[in-house]
């Protein structure tokens, strides 16, 4: 009697595993968004409902939700992952610890304003895009790299004495939402005109042939500012490496859409 009852039971355990194997495999086959690479199940309500918003092709869908595009800014933000390595995101959609300080930082001596600090790689990378640009009679001197926690909040705080918090937002990050705090960022200007003029400039030029080249991209670019969160920034330029860069650059996206893609998978 029990060898009978064992036998049920064996037999009832088997047939249950094939139906719900047959069940799952027939929802895989059904759900149109687990073939893109970089699917990831936790986000399939935000994919369908996204999908319904926006009708993108599938792709398009799974990106921006994983980017975080379908919500507003800061909403659902969390930590940023790959911390001291080159292809670290910190947006508003991701963010640092106060206390978090890049572990590879050097004082610039060349090519910058005095007391400026910048991750060691990105630096050495920087020295020679700045060197072989003097070849060519063109200057490029940094003029603000890495910032504290402190600093960035300051700057923030100070902003919103004059303009919106709406407005601040689009041109400031918050305190911890700051690419500066990684060590990785560098805004440039030739020494001769404003930074904010930059685009006017025959550097601007230069830097859009060749930044790529060093490992560089232009962080904020035009027509991204609803991935990227922030307005056109001629003079903001990120180290990513020269791998990322120049994938970043012959298929003209943002890093947003490479790490989801790539990194972040």
């Amino acid at each position: 009697m029990k060898k009978t009852i064992l036998i049920i039971i064996i037999i009832f355990t088997i047939l249950m595993v094939i139906l719900f194997t047959k069940k799952d495999k027939k929802n895989n086959e059904t759900n149109i968004f687990n073939a893109i690479p970089f699917y990831k199940k936790e986000l399939q309500k935000e994919y369908e409902d996204y999908l319904k918003e926006t009708n993108y092709p599938i792709k398009k869908v799974v990106l921006y939700v994983n980017i975080g595009i379908n919500k507003p800014f800061y909403e659902g933000s969390k930590h940023s992952k790959y911390l001291n390595t080159n292809y670290i995101l910190v947006n508003k959609y991701n963010y640092l610890d106060k206390d978090y300080i890049p572990n590879d930082l050097v004082i610039l001596d060349k090519y910058a304003k005095a007391g400026i600090r910048l991750n060691k790689e990105a630096y050495e990378n920087f020295i020679d895009m700045a060197n072989d640009a003097k070849n060519e009679n063109l200057n490029l001197r940094i003029i603000s790299a890495y910032r504290s926690f402190e600093y960035q909040e300051n700057l923030y705080n100070n902003y919103l004495k004059n303009d919106s918090k709406e407005k601040v937002d689009s041109y400031s990050a918050r305190a911890g939402y700051s690419e500066h705090q990684t060590g990785l960022v560098i805004d440039i200007d030739n020494e001769k005109k404003d930074y904010n003029l930059f685009h006017l400039t025959e550097e601007y030029n230069w830097m859009q042939e060749n930044a790529y080249k060093y490992g560089f991209i232009l962080r904020y670019p035009r027509d991204k500012e609803y991935i990227t969160g922030y307005k056109y920034e001629s003079w903001h330029y990120r180290y990513v490496g020269k791998l990322i860069a120049k994938y970043i650059h012959e298929n003209n996206i943002t890093f947003e859409e490479y790490y989801y893609e790539f990194i972040d998978k």
